[in-house]
């Protein structure tokens, strides 16, 4: 058993909220749109030798990606609030099994990939499931943005007494003030950690 401050990776799994191309590559939905954020683009790189020395230490990585789900004519389900923020998006956007829904290649392929259709990861999915049928009581948390997703996700693990540890700078926000400013935020609802640290606690450290 792993002792205070310590995690045991074989009950650890890391979580990644929406590395998608849709939002990250350039013919993606939000670089057509000309949002794009060079902390967000560096995520992927800086994530993946945590991604790559959990899974050899005997731990799982998951990606949560999100979904617009077709409705009739194939018109993408939208939410109004999404809508009104993002009128760009369209039919085939963030459509399952589509380019742009998949996660980006410098993560590909996860273990397990949680399709979801609002900001947390575990609102209406099988996420919890998963975790609990895996026996994950460990969540090391990156990807965007760090005020929506992220944020979305870490509150509803606390709900359900997972213990998480918040990468930060695994994750990113557009505007970089919203960043930190979410980080002090979740100060009381999960630990946090660089991805050098992280790594250094499942022993992926020289």
């Amino acid at each position: 058993m792993a002792h205070e401050g310590e995690i045991d990776p074989r009950r650890t799994a890391l979580l990644t909220i929406d590395l998608q191309n849709d939002f990250l590559h350039p013919q993606g939905a939000y670089g057509r749109a000309g949002l794009s954020e060079p902390a967000i683009a560096a995520l992927p790189a800086r994530i993946r030798p945590l991604a790559d020395a959990l899974r050899a230490a005997g731990g799982l990585y998951v990606s949560a990606q999100f979904t617009l789900v077709p409705g009739r004519g194939g018109e993408p389900l939208i939410s109004p609030h999404l809508k009104r923020l993002r009128p760009f998006l369209t039919r085939g956007d963030f459509l399952p099994g589509a380019f742009g829904h998949a996660l980006v290649d410098a993560l590909a392929p996860a273990d397990v990939t949680i399709e979801k259709v609002a900001y947390s990861a575990f609102w209406q999915t099988r996420l919890d499931y998963v975790l609990k049928a895996m026996g994950i009581d460990t969540l090391i948390v990156g990807g965007i943005v760090t005020n929506g997703g992220v944020a979305s996700t870490v509150r509803d693990a606390h709900l359900r007494d997972i213990h998480t540890i918040l990468l930060t700078d695994g994750c990113a926000a557009f505007d970089p003030r919203v960043h930190e400013a979410t980080l002090v935020s979740l100060g009381t609802v999960t630990r946090q950690a660089t991805c050098a640290q992280a790594l250094a606690l499942i022993g992926g450290a020289p």
